[in-house]
């Protein structure tokens, strides 16, 4: 038998019909899925939803600092308290600080911008927000989907989308089907949403196609890197959020960290580095893990014990990188499109908003008998909503924050504190993140400590605790569209800046018979989708793997 090249062989495939297919099952997917449930009963319509999950279970994938503003769960479900929504801990405390390589110094509260303030706001895990959500979808009729990627977009004759194919199960490396294969699914919809978060594969798949981003700036992605500790009881502050600025980052790199109190002497701590960086000897896990070593924030974590690991892309472009987010058939919602407000650190509130504009453009379009066509009430919602203002206030964030730690604070200080955001002018970015490393020649290697396993670690014993696994025996979903790339340009001109800018471990160059050799360890990914963003020639293409594959999150 010869490998195979297209599944259609082994077909007819079997397919189901929804009236609206939403593809991602964290904040932004789930709540598209239950406003549209929410506004077909007021209206006494019969609606059928499905939502497709790539993680083994909803939440298995999610991951996030992560402080919620309450505002668009409210708008969603008013009564979130009593249905005993996972926001327990309400923030008590901010806390800004710029940290120098031994000395920090705090930003006194009444100098913060309001999009640095926190009052208000809840301390959670997201992944357990996203099960919650997951069960009132549940409970209103949706069909969820868990352990079913949506591998390949479906367009009807007229070019619209019109829903999706699921991956196929039991593929084996040679890319032939052994016992326990299955052909992926058809799932058609009159209308399909994408909720994939950042960089989703087929988000960016269909931004590619319809040319989405034309009037956009090039989006900004952060790399976020997540640990969960339990602390000694006279460390931990319940409510207390900490942000820091400065040391381990140098000046031009664009980045911070944070701390967060909650629950029973749980602390989330992590860093996000911005993937503009032009160091190729940067490695942002050995950031933070220094990071930890600060004389300010190790006390907090000795004599506690590290029990979750995680790392994710955020989109960090605001209104400015935002594509059109409708095409024939469907939308962009959430982080697919790249709502997230950077000066906040905040997404989840955006994607939960998105997700219901969405949702209520698709329900007014079913309502008048549509398929297949534009949802305009969508973009025309979101422009006149809360968010819309929002990141308008602050579209010029990450641009300041680009050049420079000192000229982007104190200018966004300007336009936050002085000017409330309300500001005349646009600063543009002009550049994708992997346009912006600069060949190793310009650079000096980085020499990074060695983990003590206490309080710093490696890479591959954090991979252990993310609970991350694929099936061995399956095609690697981290593809190369040019296999002599990786030698011929990455290690040669940026001396191969993938095994440091992923966190999991997943590239290393050997040398075999004198031969240097990059090996693809693709069974450690995590799913956070850096190698696709920050790769110098695009080169490395991260595709869906078998589902159910991947990090599988606690409380993360």
């Amino acid at each position: 038998m010869t490998a195979v090249n297209s599944l259609d062989q082994y077909g007819p495939r079997e397919s189901m019909d929804y009236d609206l297919v939403i593809v991602g099952g964290g904040p932004a997917g789930l709540a598209a899925a239950i406003r549209a449930k929410q506004l077909a009963a007021s209206q006494h319509q019969e609606i059928s939803v499905c939502v497709l999950e790539k993680g083994s279970e909803i939440g298995a994938h999610i991951l996030s600092g992560a402080v919620i503003d309450p505002i668009a769960l409210s708008e969603l479900l008013p009564n979130w308290q009593t249905l005993g929504a996972p926001l327990n801990t309400l923030v008590s405390a901010d806390r800004f600080l710029f940290l120098t390589p031994r000395k920090s110094f705090a930003v006194p509260t009444w100098l913060l911008p309001s999009c640095f303030k926190n009052q208000g706001n809840y301390i959670i895990s997201l992944a357990n927000l996203t099960r919650w959500m997951g069960q009132q979808a549940e409970a209103l009729g949706v069909d969820i989907f868990p352990g079913f990627p949506a591998a390949e977009i479906m367009f009807n004759e007229a070019g619209a989308v019109s829903g999706v194919i699921t991956g196929a199960v039991g593929i084996d490396k040679a890319g032939l089907p052994n016992e326990q294969f299955q052909l992926g699914m058809e799932l058609h919809g009159k209308y399909t949403f994408f909720a994939e978060g950042a960089r989703g594969h087929l988000g960016k798949q269909l931004i590619a196609h319809f040319a989405l981003d034309a009037q956009s700036d090039p989006q900004s992605y952060g790399l976020g890197i997540k640990e969960v500790w339990e602390v000694k009881p006279e460390q931990h502050h319940a409510g207390l959020v900490v942000h820091t600025a400065g040391w381990p980052l140098e000046s031009d790199t664009y980045g911070g960290t944070f701390q967060y109190h909650y629950g029973e002497n749980l602390v989330a701590v992590g860093i996000v580095v911005g993937l503009s960086y032009r160091n190729p000897y940067l490695s942002p896990y050995e950031e933070f893990q220094r990071y930890k070593t600060h004389p300010q924030i190790r006390p907090t974590f000795i004599g506690g014990k590290r029990i979750a690991y995680g790392a994710r892309a955020i989109t960090a472009g605001g209104l400015n990188s935002l594509p059109q987010t409708i095409f024939p058939g469907g939308a962009l919602i959430g982080c697919d499109a790249g709502y997230l407000n950077a000066a906040r650190i905040k997404g989840s509130h955006a994607a939960i908003k998105t997700g219901m504009l969405a949702a209520e453009a698709a329900i007014n379009a079913l309502a008048e008998n549509r398929a297949g066509d534009l949802l305009t009430g969508y973009p025309t919602a979101f422009q006149a909503s809360w968010l819309y203002r929002e990141l308008k206030q602050t579209r010029n964030f990450k641009p300041w924050m680009s050049k420079g730690l000192y000229l982007g604070t104190m200018m966004v200080g300007f336009e936050q504190k002085i000017l409330g955001g309300h500001v005349p002018w646009t600063i543009h970015n002009r550049y994708a993140d992997h346009e912006c490393l600069e060949p190793a020649a310009k650079h000096q290697p980085i020499v990074y400590p060695k983990p003590d396993g206490t309080l710093t670690f490696d890479r591959l014993s954090s991979v252990f605790i993310s609970n991350t696994n694929h099936a061995e025996n399956q095609p690697s979903h981290l593809t190369l569209q040019d296999k002599t790339i990786p030698v011929a340009l990455n290690y040669k001109i940026y001396a191969g800046p993938e095994q440091r800018y992923c966190p999991a471990g997943v590239y290393e160059y050997l040398e075999t018979a004198g031969q240097i050799q990059l090996q693809i360890n693709a069974q450690n990914c995590v799913h956070c989708k850096t190698c696709d963003i920050k790769d110098p020639s695009q080169n490395i293409i991260w595709l869906t793997p078998e589902g159910g594959g991947g990090p599988n999150y606690g409380a993360m």
